[in-house]
């Protein structure tokens, strides 16, 4: 008796299986919903859209990108973790909502490395200082000098409260010991239409979004933030050689989904991203915008963040920055 049910119960486990594999391998069959926890024209908006519209070409479903912004990126975070682990919902994340916001709040309504399955790392770019033409600077050493003779006059821009241009600039502020205030925006599209207008002097802002904007003279790049310069801006200094020395801050972005997702759909997930940033015109596109491919396994994605969560909580405690 005991055998019989024995066997019932393990020919039921493999139906089980076979139906999920079966349907993993169908996926999708239905629309897709690409969150972004950020407004339109920012990073995040950019690379959702990039890898959308290659995800439906090649499967033959709606791949929808839709902003859920606010509170620093938690509200579209909040609202992915919570969404049906089906491969059906996923969010363009950051450093912020995946990493940053851990340390920066005391409660936050979901947990970074609990929450969600990681897909793939979609990008991993250094940030620019940028200022408005009409501020009398044109490096870093002139702009600290700058900031220092006029303490507390100046306000920065960044794409949230505990974003990473916000984190990367309070860092700034606690290494070269210079007083500017915060202007915190929804997201680096508002933050830098305000930056071109000159509503708001300068910013640490994602080499993506920026680029054009710098390379049409729009706006002065001053510096980046990576230990190297970059490829895209050759004649731009590091802040690190341009007397900050030690300064790095690269902000990345990729892809989650609910935690309890399929295996086999976050590695057609995975599979399909992967493929998509080594496509010619992508990966070109990608190295032309700053940001060479990375992508790789979910796994490598789930320990970047898990480590990247202590090191900005040091960041975070070393600039005594806090949100609640």
């Amino acid at each position: 008796m005991q055998a019989c049910y024995g066997l019932r119960l393990m020919a039921g486990l493999i139906a089980m299986c076979c139906a999920q594999a079966t349907w993993a391998q169908n996926f999708p069959t239905k629309p897709i919903r690409f969150y972004t926890p950020y407004p339109p024209g920012g990073t995040t908006d950019i690379l959702a859209r990039i890898f959308g519209a290659k995800m439906q070409e090649a499967w033959g479903q709606s791949v929808i990108v839709e902003a859920k912004s606010g509170a620093g990126g938690n509200i579209g975070a909040d609202f992915v973790a919570k969404a049906p682990p089906d491969g059906y919902t996923i969010l363009m994340g950051a450093s912020g909502p995946l990493a940053i916001n851990a340390s920066l709040f005391s409660k936050l309504p979901y947990d970074p490395g609990r929450d969600f399955s990681p897909i793939v790392l979609s990008a991993s770019v250094p940030l620019v200082l940028v200022t408005h033409p009409s501020l009398p600077v044109k490096n870093v050493r002139e702009f600290i000098a700058l900031i220092k003779a006029r303490p507390a006059q100046f306000n920065y821009a960044s794409a949230g409260p505990g974003s990473p241009q916000h984190l990367t600039a309070e860092m700034f502020k606690f290494m070269t010991k210079v007083d500017m205030t915060h202007i915190p925006y929804k997201g680096s599209g508002p933050a830098i239409i305000d930056l071109i207008g000159g509503q708001i002097p300068f910013a640490f802002e994602s080499m993506i979004p920026i680029l054009p904007q710098v390379k049409a003279g729009k706006l002065r790049g001053l510096a980046v933030t990576s230990a190297t310069r970059s490829p895209v801006l050759p004649d731009i200094a590091t802040v690190a050689d341009s007397g900050v020395p030690g300064f790095e801050s690269i902000a990345w972005y990729g892809v989650v989904a609910p935690a309890g997702t399929p295996k086999e759909v976050v590695a057609k997930l995975n599979g399909e991203m992967v493929r998509i940033a080594n496509l010619p015109d992508i990966k070109q596109r990608l190295i032309e915008m700053g940001s060479p491919p990375v992508a790789g396994t979910p796994e490598q994605f789930g320990a970047l963040i898990k480590s990247e969560i202590p090191k900005w909580g040091r960041v975070v405690k070393q600039a005594n920055v806090s949100l609640d």
